[in-house]
C-alpha cells in the first residue's frame, strides 16, 4: 500500500493583498517624514513629478514582494505534523509535531477581517520563535485546519475530522460583556500610556518642531506674553489652574483605558463547547481561543481596590498553552462572583469552602523581610543625611518605613490552605488575589530554603506550572515537607498524559 502523497496547500489569495498594504501602511512615517523634508523649500510641482514615481515603484515592489512570498508559502498537514514552507531567496521549513502544539486560535486584525481573512496560530507552549502562524487562511478553512489540527493531535481517526458540510459545534454562552458592561470595566482601567507615547513621539520628531520641546526656559519666555495675566491673578487662581490640569490629566487616563479596554474586549462571549471553553473578543483585532477543559491547570481570581468596592472581580485560566504571550487566559474579564462562579464550576475547580483553615506565614519569615530591608534603608538614610540636602534624608527614612509597614501588612492578609483536591493562595488586601491549584495537575512541589531560612526554621513551596507559577512562602519546615508529600501522591496518582487525553472535565 503507497503513503499518501503530502496535500500541499497556499493560504488565500487575497492575503498577499492585505500583506502588501500591510507592508505600505509600515512605511507611511517615513515617506510622511521624508516628503516634508523634500517640499520644505516649495517647488511642489516639479518635486512631485520626482517623487510621484517613486512613490508608484515603491507600491508595485511591494506587491511583487507580497505575491512572490504568497507563491512560495505552502503548509501541509500530515498524520503526525504540520509542516510550513516559505522564503523567496532563502527556503525555510518548519515542522511542528502535533503533541507539540498546546492550542490552536484565529485571529483577525481590522484589514484581513474585511476580506474574510484569519491568522491560525499554532501555540506550542514555549511562546516566540517556536510559535507558529498562517497568515492569511479564508475564516472557514481556518476554523477546519483548527479542528483538523485538534483532531489529529488527540489521536481521532480520519472519519472526525472536520469537513464543510458538518452542522457548526452546539456552544453554550456562560459569559458575555456588552457595550454597557465594556464602557464601566473601562473606567475602571485608568491609563495615561496615552501620555507617555505622546511623549515618545515628541521626543522622536521634535527636529520638526521650532522650538527645543525639553527646554524650560523657551516655555517660560513663549507663556511670557499670553500666560502672563495667569501668574499676575494671585496663588488661588494658579491652585486652581493645577486642579484642572490634574482632572484633565485624569480625563485623559480615563479616556485611554475606555479605549484600550473597547478594542481589546468588544463583544466579549466565553462559550463552552464539545472541546472546551471557547472566547471571541475584540473590535478591530478580533481572537478566537479555545481553552481545552482538560488543560486548566489553575485558576486565578483578581481584583482591585476601588472595583472589589463594587464587587467587580477578574477570572483568568492557567493553561499549557499562552495568551498572546502571557501565561494566563482571561475568562471572565470583569464580573460578578455570581456569574464567576458558574465559570469556575465548568473548569471543574471550586472556590474555597466557607470552612477552609487558612494559615499565615511564619512571623519569622516577615521579620527576615523587614530585617534585610532595614540593613540596606538605614545606612542609605545615615548617608544621605550627612552629605544631602536637609530634607533628602526623608525619602530613604519614608521607604524604610513603607518596608515595615508592607511586611507587617502582608503577614496579616497573606494566607495559604491545602484543600482535598485543591491548594489555595490568597494576597493582599488593597487588590486581593486567590490562585487555585490542582492537586492532580500540578506537574512538581519543591521546597527551598535560603542560608537563613534554614537557621530560622521556615521554608518556600514552589508548584510547577506548565502555564504559570504558584508559591507560598514563610511556611513551616515540618508544614512544607507535609504538603510535599501529600501534594506528590496525588500527582503521582494520575497519569498526567492520560489525564490530558480525557475529553471529560477534569478531575481537580
Amino acid at each position: 500500500m503507497t503513503a499518501r502523497e503530502p496535500d500541499y496547500r497556499r493560504t488565500d489569495p487575497k492575503g498577499f493583498i492585505v500583506r502588501a498594504a500591510m507592508m505600505l501602511a509600515q512605511l507611511v512615517i517615513p515617506l510622511g517624514v521624508a516628503a516634508m523634508t523634500i517640499f520644505d523649500d516649495g517647488d511642489f510641482s516639479g518635486k512631485m513629478a520626482v517623487a510621484a514615481p517613486i512613490i508608484a515603484a515603491i507600491i508595485l515592489f511591494n506587491l511583487v514582494v507580497a505575491y512572490l512570498q504568497w507563491t512560495k508559502l505552502t503548509y501541509t498537514v500530515g498524520a503526525t505534523d504540520i509542516r510550513v514552507e516559505s522564503g523567496v531567496l532563502s527556503r525555510a521549513a518548519r515542522s511542528v509535531p502535533f503533541e507539540r502544539i498546546q492550542d490552536v486560535s484565529l485571529e483577525q486584525k481590522l484589514l484581513p477581517r474585511l476580506f474574510g481573512l484569519v491568522e491560525v496560530k499554532f501555540e506550542t507552549g514555549a511562546g516566540g520563535k517556536d510559535d507558529l502562524s498562517l497568515t492569511y487562511l479564508s475564516e472557514s478553512e481556518g476554523e477546519r485546519l483548527r479542528e483538523l489540527v485538534r483532531n489529529r493531535r488527540e489521536g481521532l481517526d480520519e472519519a472526525s475530522e472536520p469537513d464543510a458540510g458538518r452542522a457548526p459545534e452546539q456552544a453554550d454562552t456562560i459569559f458575555a460583556m456588552g457595550p454597557k458592561r465594556v464602557f464601566t470595566f473601562g473606567l475602571f482601567e485608568f491609563s495615561l500610556a496615552v501620555v507617555a507615547v505622546i511623549g515618545g513621539l515628541a521626543q522622536q520628531f521634535e527636529f520638526l518642531l521650532p522650538f527645543d520641546l525639553w527646554n524650560v526656559d523657551e516655555w517660560e519666555q513663549r507663556l511670557a506674553g499670553p500666560g502672563q495675566w495667569l501668574a499676575g491673578i494671585g496663588p488661588l487662581a494658579q491652585v486652581a489652574g493645577i486642579v484642572i490640569a490634574a482632572a484633565m490629566l485624569a480625563l485623559l487616563g480615563t479616556a485611554t483605558g475606555l479605549v484600550r479596554t473597547t478594542l481589546r474586549e468588544w463583544d466579549f462571549r466565553l462559550e463552552r463547547t464539545a472541546k472546551g471553553l471557547r472566547r471571541r473578543r475584540g473590535l478591530l483585532t478580533r481572537t478566537d481561543l479555545v481553552m481545552p477543559l482538560h488543560r486548566v491547570q489553575a485558576l486565578r481570581l483578581n481584583t482591585g481596590f476601588v472595583r472589589r468596592l463594587f464587587g467587580w472581580h477578574s477570572l483568568k485560566i492557567i493553561s499549557l498553552a499562552s495568551d498572546s504571550g502571557g501565561a494566563n487566559h482571561d475568562a471572565v474579564p470583569f464580573g460578578q462572583m455570581e456569574e464567576i462562579q458558574p465559570v469556575v464550576g465548568v473548569t471543574g475547580f471550586e472556590l474555597p469552602p466557607a470552612q477552609t483553615g487558612w494559615q499565615r506565614a511564619m512571623p519569622e519569615y516577615r521579620i527576615d523581610k523587614a530585617v534585610l530591608a532595614m540593613l540596606v534603608l538605614i545606612p542609605v538614610t545615615a548617608v544621605v543625611a550627612v552629605v544631602g540636602s536637609a530634607w533628602f534624608w526623608l525619602l530613604p527614612a519614608a521607604g524604610l518605613v513603607f518596608t515595615l509597614a508592607e511586611q507587617f501588612w502582608r503577614w496579616k492578609h497573606d494566607y495559604r490552605a491545602l484543600g482535598e483536591r485543591q491548594v489555595y493562595s490568597r494576597h493582599g488586601w488593597f487588590s486581593p488575589s486567590l490562585a487555585i491549584g490542582s492537586r492532580v495537575k500540578l506537574q512538581s512541589v519543591d521546597i527551598r530554603q535560603g542560608p537563613l531560612a534554614r537557621l530560622r526554621g521556615y521554608a518556600s513551596l514552589h508548584f510547577g506550572l506548565a502555564g504559570g507559577r504558584l508559591r507560598i512562602h514563610g511556611m513551616p519546615i515540618a508544614e512544607a515537607r507535609r504538603w510535599r508529600d501529600e501534594i506528590s501522591r496525588s500527582i503521582s496518582s494520575a497519569d498526567f498524559s492520560e489525564l490530558l487525553e480525557t475529553k471529560g472535565a477534569p478531575a481537580t
